[in-house]
């Protein structure tokens, strides 16, 4: 081993992990606002640990002055999406992006591994912006679903018990649960429209209910008293009997109501 500082060695791709997993959260949070699907259901990062990168850096014969070369995941990000088709549609936007720089593409779902572990994997060189000037680092960003990434994460768990060397019948079990995890995420493609239909109305049921009753709050600000408390309770009784449609015809209402209000229309029964 040489006597690198890792402390300083490992800061740009600290810094990388934690702008990355920050630009892709406000991807996924940037399509929210815009009511867009986001194929972004949550984002991890990690940098890898020092020794992991000497485990791999032997493993690989990768000399230890060449260590930012040949290890390409120092610096890794994982995202996860509920459906197999939302990994293209990320993958498209990274590649799609001027931040960041494409070197490579691995495809294990179109050709998963002995082991059954599918992922899809784009190296990326990443620049940071250091105390010393720009530097350039590797980053592996790894795209999965939901079911993938469960599997893979017990994998990894047991690869790590068994020092790499699974027993046989474990390996077997292992790759069958890749199957049928596999199998998973097909079924949920096949159903993918109604998924999504549902969580849409869920979304737009939670936006017309914040936006509802904060226009009630805010008609309190307009000493608009009675009319927001009368509001609150008919609020109250659609809510109550989950009556959707009158929850839109009372949010329009509320609407006009506040609309008066912020043009100093009077109301005698509010003074």
């Amino acid at each position: 081993m040489d006597g690198r500082d890792w402390s300083k060695f490992l800061l740009p791709y600290e810094q990388a992990v934690e702008e990355l997993k920050v630009k892709f959260k406000n991807l996924r949070s940037e399509l929210k606002k815009r009511n867009e699907y986001s194929p972004i259901e949550f984002v991890t990062g990690r940098v890898k640990r020092i020794s992991s990168i000497l485990d791999k850096a032997q493993r690989l014969d990768v000399p230890m002055d060449q260590l930012e070369s040949g290890i390409e995941d120092i610096a890794g990000i994982r995202i996860m999406c509920q459906f197999v088709e939302d990994i293209k549609t990320i993958a498209d936007f990274i590649q799609e992006r001027e931040d960041m720089s494409v070197v490579y593409i691995k495809d294990y779902i179109k050709n998963k591994k002995e082991s059954g572990y599918r992922s899809y994997h784009i190296i990326v060189k990443y620049p940071v912006q250091t105390a010393l000037g720009s530097k350039e680092v590797l980053a592996e960003i790894q795209i999965r679903t939901l079911a993938m990434n469960f599997w893979a994460t017990i994998e990894h768990s047991l690869n790590y018990k068994y020092k790499q060397s699974l027993p046989d019948e474990l390996r077997m079990r292992l790759s069958k649960a890749a199957e049928a995890a596999f199998l998973l995420d097909e079924e949920m493609s096949s159903i993918r429209d109604e998924i999504m239909e549902s969580q849409q109305l869920f979304e737009d049921k939670s936006l017309i209910v914040s936006k509802l009753l904060s226009d009630i709050q805010e008609l309190y600000f307009f000493r608009r008293v009675r009319e927001a408390v009368a509001f609150q309770f008919k609020f109250n009784e659609l809510w109550e009997r989950e009556d959707m449609w009158g929850l839109k015809i009372l949010a329009s209402e509320i609407q006009h109501a506040l609309e008066d209000a912020k043009s100093g229309k009077s109301k005698d029964a509010n003074t």
